[in-house]
């Protein structure tokens, strides 16, 4: 008996023809996930190294809304500098289980791929999605920071301009745009996006697992040298939680409204200002 899985209150999984299937059960929130999402998610991948029989894993999203939305408002608003580590970490760890263990990972997409939901899709090794799949980064809109993937993969991927209008403009790409840029490798019809996924999986059945295992950690040596950047990204984004920039992006969310960022840029300009007319007062001159 398989010892791969385990039991779970956020997530499903399930062994089809040597496929192990990771569904996120969310899909009254469009699959946003919190801490016991991630622990489960990090936890489900690496169990698969208990069955070598188990050719590739296939990540995706119950309901038919999302793929996932990335990160839970309602959790990532209690976030703040001194307890960041607790979030930041378990990004962390599901990237690396995903990079890590010795089989392709597949994240099959459909509906909203977003924000966080869309760095977890770029952690995987190949990428299959539904002709509804939108594929974004909504950190710029909602005040939160994609530096735990998005800004080290998309840059290889796409290419640094596309990957800044992405992340700047908060740019979001249909399923056929995302194949053409080269985010993404398949576009299918909705209705077939399962049956095509698992076929495209068990094609791996007749492929090397040898060749497979060791080629997939060489194509990722150039991408393991941004771990740096992970860790650089992680500590900036700690600076990011709990910040009133990030919690009226969040909150504008939730009210469905728009957010007031510029509120923040004036109360920097103001800031300046004071400076400034210090320095031209010479209030910066040691007291005698």
């Amino acid at each position: 008996m398989s010892k791969a899985g385990g039991k779970y209150k956020e997530i499903l999984f399930e062994i089809k023809n040597k496929v192990a299937w990771i569904s996120i059960n969310r899909p009254e929130v469009r699959n946003a996930f919190r801490e016991q999402t991630l622990d489960e998610l990090t936890d489900a991948v690496l169990s698969t190294r208990n069955d070598p029989s188990i050719v590739c894993i296939v990540i995706n999203g119950v309901g038919d809304k999302a793929f996932s939305a990335g990160g839970d408002f309602h959790a990532m608003m209690r976030l703040d500098w001194e307890n960041a580590a607790h979030w930041n970490d378990r990004m962390l760890a599901l990237a690396m289980a995903i990079r890590g263990v010795p089989i392709p990972v597949i994240a099959s997409v459909h509906g909203y791929c977003m924000g966080g939901g869309h760095e977890l899709a770029l952690w995987c090794d190949l990428v299959i999605a539904a002709d509804d799949a939108v594929f974004g980064q909504s950190g710029a809109v909602v005040g939160a920071c994609p530096t735990v993937g998005a800004t080290q993969y998309l840059p290889q991927l796409i290419g640094s301009r596309l990957a800044k209008e992405m992340i700047f403009m908060a740019r979001r790409f249909t399923a056929e745009e995302a194949v053409s840029i080269g985010l993404i490798n398949r576009v299918v019809p909705k209705a077939k996006l399962e049956e095509e996924t698992q076929k495209w999986a068990e094609g791996l059945i007749e492929r090397s697992g040898q060749t497979i295992r060791q080629t997939k950690k060489s194509l990722n040596h150039d991408s393991d040298t941004l771990y740096a950047s992970w860790q650089h990204g992680m500590e900036l984004l700690a600076h990011v939680w709990g910040s009133e920039e990030s919690l009226e992006g969040m909150n504008a969310f939730l009210e469905k409204r728009k957010p007031n960022f510029q509120q923040f840029r004036e109360r920097r300009r103001e800031n300046v200002e004071s400076y400034l007319d210090g320095l031209a007062n010479d209030e910066n001159e040691r007291p005698r």
